[in-house]
């Protein structure tokens, strides 16, 4: 994920190593569904960098979803990290306007901590 200036950016460029082991083929099996995160240095909307997780082919890329993928995202990178991390739940984010979603609500729930690698030092 070179060239971004997010600290998500690691996070994701570790969870595209993840989706190369065997434990990261299991999970794009289980979970089976696309995200597209967007992305935003400090506010949502503004500045956002596009990323793409792909658990139907077990990638992780920079730049929009050619189609449509199962949910989308937008979140302040700090945030992002929060949720990814275990610090913020999801749910409540969502209630705060911490994160927006579009597409299916059910592919979002499946959009958990347990998808990401747990992270050596960010």
């Amino acid at each position: 994920m070179d060239g971004s200036s997010l600290k998500s950016a690691q996070l994701l460029e570790q969870m595209r190593l993840h989706l190369a082991t065997d434990a990261g083929k299991e999970l794009a099996k289980k979970v089976g569904l696309v995200y597209q995160f967007n992305i935003a240095p400090k506010k949502i909307g503004v500045d956002e960098e596009i990323f793409v997780v792909d658990l139907k082919k077990g990638e992780v890329t920079k730049g929009p979803y050619e189609g449509k993928p199962d949910a989308t995202f937008s979140f302040a990178d700090s945030d992002f990290l929060s949720i990814a991390t275990g610090k913020m739940n999801p749910q409540i984010a969502f209630i705060r306007g911490a994160i927006k979603i579009k597409g299916s609500i059910s592919a979002a729930q499946k959009f958990t901590p347990d998808i990401f690698p747990k992270p050596a030092k960010l």
